[in-house]
């Protein structure tokens, strides 16, 4: 009846030839460079061995009004101000395209001049006919020598003038006076021109007091030229009060320090972008489950984030490498894959003054590819480029672990000249130090089983209401007794352990309470390797006993156990 554990595949710690404290903060930006050989060994010989700089743990600001500080209080109006504006004036919408001027369009004037010259209508002036003739006459044969006006009366006329002569006669004869007698004066200067009915129209009188249709028609247009602007399914017109409206508007303020100018051009790019790119409907698209692996979403932190892996290791395959970076296409398609997982990730969030409004992001880069591929590296720095410029503040921490020796060097180099607000976000792990690190931001059972944690995938044995994980701490030298009671015969017991960084011996064994009955060996007692998955095991109930899960710790340090158990009734 004995029962063993789960094996895993090992987790091989990557090199670490300076020694640096647990946790360093770093910048996403490092990734986009790899330094050149001479610079790896002077960073490496220049990492101080544990004095890396300490950053406070970021701490989200509150998205109450009633909370901000009085200038931010004040940068928030003033950008609602802006940003009403803005939509009333349809600022938030792609401006056509520029029209050619006649010099721009010269190429095309010179082999249809007719489409040139008959700019000539019924509504233009004599004058005005001339003129535009004149100009567009010009753009088609080289200049000459400048004439007087009278001039051109005396010339022959060309083709396109003549047409204009007589365009201007049928004009003038078709536009009868509204009374016998009236005489009919041409437009003075700056003066508006009516538009002149067709041959043929018929022209009614307006009822006196009555607004000609014509001029009602710009009236109606302005009413209803304003576009609904909406971002992530927030409404961003302020005037509608929706709460919601705040929370997106302060984390464009946020990423640019509260700076009302810089912030709303930040958030009128990213609207005219999210139009181009299409991100409002790419959760449409089907991009396949070639890169499942890659980045998924899995549990919550302690605070309430849903927290997003990114596992970089699958590209150590190089056929899907290829099929993903191969060439330009297939790098733009990986990055539309990208955008579109984010836009799935913020679906969960709330955008409520008091709700989750950002998420973990943990990146891990075991079997990285590195940045010595250039398809890569140039998929990785416009992928970096665009999330920065396009989804502001919504990363409460990222946590890089398994990262190469010269990404905890550089960074001592880096952080000098990154915002402590930034470095107070990022964190990285030593391998030794993955799970002990990630169970300081989420509970060890939303970690998943290959980060040490107790969470697995799909799980059918445990989950949230099943209640939290004990721990205990088994001092270096000595062995610990976890004491399981079982009293539902018939029933079943379930449990989870792990111990961090394991190196200690692990046996579990069933003691009946009768004297008489017989101690069952369910694991026998051996050695975990430091990388290994948590034990999951199971007893079925015979009778009234005690299930006892022994560490040994003959290491010297001291090991943190965790575990969880269950019964299940027949």
């Amino acid at each position: 009846m004995a029962a063993t554990a789960e094996s895993a595949p090992v987790t091989l710690p990557v090199p670490d030839p300076a020694p640096v404290t647990e946790e360093v903060v770093v910048v996403e930006a490092a990734v986009t460079e790899e330094p050149a050989e001479e610079v790896k060994t002077a960073v490496a010989a220049e990492a101080p061995k544990d004095t890396s700089l300490q950053f406070a743990s970021f701490k989200e600001e509150s998205n109450f009004v009633a909370d901000l500080k009085e200038p931010e209080k004040k940068a928030l109006q003033e950008l609602k101000v802006r940003v009403e504006e803005a939509i009333k004036n349809n600022e938030f919408v792609e401006p056509p395209p520029k029209e050619e001027t006649a010099a721009e369009s010269k190429g095309e004037a010179a082999e249809e001049p007719k489409e040139e010259v008959k700019i000539v209508t019924a509504e233009t002036s004599v004058a005005e006919e001339v003129s535009e003739t004149k100009v567009s006459a010009e753009t088609e044969i080289p200049p000459a020598p400048e004439a007087p006006a009278a001039a051109v009366e005396t010339e022959e006329p060309k083709p396109a003038v003549e047409v204009a002569e007589v365009k201007i006669a049928e004009a003038e004869e078709e536009v009868k006076p509204a009374e016998a007698g009236e005489e009919v004066r041409p437009a003075e200067a700056g003066e508006e021109v009516k538009p002149v009915p067709e041959a043929g129209d018929e022209v009614k009188p307006v009822p006196e007091g009555e607004i000609p249709p014509a001029e009602v028609e710009p009236a109606a247009e302005e009413a209803v030229i304003a576009e609904e602007v909406y971002l992530w399914g927030v409404p961003l017109l302020p005037s509608k009060g929706d709460e919601r409206t705040d929370v997106v508007l302060l984390k464009f303020l946020r990423a640019r320090d509260f700076k009302v100018s810089d912030a709303f051009t930040m958030l009128k790019n990213t609207i005219l972008w999210r139009k181009k790119f299409g991100a409002d409907s790419i959760l449409e698209e089907e991009f396949g489950n070639e890169l499942d692996g890659v980045a998924y979403m899995h549990g919550f932190d302690k605070e309430g984030h849903p927290v997003c892996y990114n596992f970089y290791g699958v590209f150590e395959d190089k056929e899907l490498y290829n099929k993903t970076f191969g060439d330009d296409v297939k790098r733009d398609k990986f990055l539309r894959w990208r955008v579109q997982f984010l836009e799935k990730g913020i679906r969960q969030l709330s955008f409520s003054p008091g709700g989750i409004n950002s998420m973990v992001q943990i990146t891990d880069f075991k079997n990285s590819p590195g940045l010595g591929k250039w398809e890569h590296r140039q998929a990785t720095k416009k992928a970096v480029a665009l999330l920065q410029d396009n989804y502001p503040e919504f990363v409460a921490k990222k946590v890089f672990i398994n990262v190469p020796w010269w990404y905890l060097a550089l960074n001592t180099m880096i952080s000098p000249f990154v915002t402590q607000r930034t470095k107070s976000k990022f964190v990285v792990a030593r391998a030794a130090r993955v799970s002990e690190t990630l169970f300081k931001y989420i509970s060890p059972e939303h970690v998943p089983v290959q980060y040490g944690g107790l969470s697995r995938e799909n799980d059918e044995e445990f989950n949230a209401a099943d209640g939290g994980v004990s721990e205990q701490i088994v001092k270096a030298g000595t062995k610990h007794i976890v004491e399981i009671p079982t009293t539902e015969v018939g029933s079943t017991l379930v449990w989870d352990l792990v111990v961090s960084g394991w190196e200690v011996s692990y046996g579990a064994e069933f003691v009946p309470s009768a004297e008489s009955g017989y101690t069952v060996i369910i694991q026998k007692a051996r050695k975990f390797a430091p990388n290994e998955e948590p034990v999951r095991q199971s007893f079925k109930i015979g009778e009234p006993g005690k299930v006892a899960l022994t560490v040994d710790n003959t290491s010297s340090k001291r090991k943190k156990i965790l575990y969880r158990s269950k019964v299940k009734t027949a």
